[in-house]
């Protein structure tokens, strides 16, 4: 195999595994994208469902449930204080992965712009500037 086959090779190789490279991170850009929205369902969500537990907890007409169904208003008690604890914790894992996601943001755009002036400046070297 001479050189210049080797050289072409490689070349090819090394633009390969770029161009894969690339392919990767911008799936996970998309993935970003969707636990961004799951992230906010949450933030918004959450507090829903534990103020709505809350009020249905202190409504008058729970009392009244509690008092007339005994093991159904234990079990409607558990199931809202269950809501609380899972909304809780669901609307605190939505605000770390929102916090989470806007830092990997953040270092998505310094490797973008490494990359651009990474690739202007190999243009520039092999006279490959698109004047």
């Amino acid at each position: 195999m001479s050189s210049d086959n080797q050289d072409g090779l490689i070349s090819s190789t090394r633009q390969d595994i770029l161009a894969l490279l690339d392919s990767f991170i911008h799936q996970i850009q998309n993935i970003r994208r969707i636990l961004l929205g799951v992230s906010v369902s949450a933030i918004i969500l959450g507090p829903l469902a534990i103020a709505l537990s809350i009020y249905l907890l202190f409504h008058p007409s729970f009392f009244a449930v509690l008092e007339t169904e005994n093991e159904f208003g234990l079990v409607l008690t558990v199931l809202l204080g269950a809501v609380i604890i899972i909304s809780g914790i669901w609307l605190v894992t939505g605000i770390r992965q929102y916090y989470s996601m806007s830092q990997w943001k953040k270092r998505y755009e310094e490797y973008l712009k490494e990359k651009e002036a990474i690739d202007r400046k190999i243009a520039s070297q092999f006279g490959l500037d698109k004047d």
